[in-house]
């Protein structure tokens, strides 16, 4: 029974000294990690708040005019060969910072044509203007021509939708990199205000047989022009915290299972420090019992 309580005691001590020695490396390791992670905090946390009070970014508007045209008066062409009605209407459209040109065309027959022609060249789509198109995006799927048509096959409504650039900063509202305020003006100036010319606007309708009643035509013409422009801004002290909170989440789930092993291994230590000291007493009452027998 002595030689196993012997050998319970040296492998308790052996373990105990084996967590001083990786603990006497580092003594400080509780106070070291928790000093980095509140300076590295800190740190981010006031990067962040310095680039919410500090932006570079400006928030520019336009006002948008919108002017609709349905009262100009067709010019008919039959041709006997083709046995085909030709309208065509000619608007003259504002050039300046023209952005959309869409034309709505009602009463027509069944496969009936309709044309919409800028010699300037125009971005249409089918799917331009449809709520309901998935995975669309005008700039990567619209098309640059100086005639769009579309076949009415049931007849009634249909409508092209077109506009003058693909570029979305100079439709409605955009954001812009400068140094200053006047810089931000200057740039976003530059990107809204532009001339589309020549502005003539032609659009045609065909219809088979001699029609004697033209369909009714709408052109709807968008003028775009620079409002204002501000910086853009935050509330600093929610992004702030919003910051801290996100870096504290980050360096948790690091610092976490460093610190469980850290105090796991204390508290192995204090347990066989514990163990030690009752063999510690069992021998030496085991030894002054033996003493005392003698």
């Amino acid at each position: 029974m002595k030689i196993m309580l012997n050998a319970s005691i040296f492998e308790g001590a052996n373990v105990a000294q084996i967590m001083q020695k990786a603990l006497a490396q580092n003594p400080n390791l509780l106070r070291t990690l928790l000093g980095l992670s509140f300076t590295l905090i800190f740190l981010l946390g006031y990067a962040v708040y310095g680039a919410t009070i500090s932006p570079s970014y400006y928030l520019y508007t336009t006002e948008s005019e919108t002017t609709i045209n349905d009262s100009a008066e067709p010019v008919k062409l039959y041709n006997d060969d083709t046995n085909q009605t030709n309208w065509r209407w000619t608007f003259t459209a504002d050039g300046d910072n023209l952005t959309w040109v869409n034309v709505t065309a009602g009463g027509l027959s069944k496969d009936a044509v309709v044309k919409l022609t800028n010699s300037a060249g125009l971005y249409s789509h089918s799917k331009l203007g449809d709520p309901d198109a998935e995975d669309f995006a005008c700039e990567d799927s619209c098309y640059l021509n100086k005639t769009h048509e579309l076949v009415s096959e049931d007849g009634g409504y249909d409508a092209i939708i077109s506009m003058t650039t693909t570029d979305p900063g100079r439709r409605d509202n955009g954001t812009v990199y400068a140094s200053s305020l006047g810089e931000a003006e200057t740039k976003a100036r530059t990107i809204v205000e532009h001339f589309h010319s020549p502005a003539v606007i032609i659009v045609e309708v065909i219809e088979n047989g001699n029609r004697s009643f033209a369909p009714t035509i709408a052109l709807e013409t968008v003028n775009e022009d620079f409002a204002e422009i501000s910086v853009f801004s935050v509330d600093a002290g929610t992004e702030f915290l919003w910051a801290v909170a996100a870096v504290v989440g980050c360096f948790s789930m690091i610092l976490i299972p460093s610190f469980t092993v850290y105090f796991a291994a204390r508290a192995k230590e204090r347990k066989n420090e514990l163990k030690l000291q009752k063999a510690e007493q069992a021998v030496d009452d085991s030894v002054a019992n033996d003493a005392d027998a003698n």
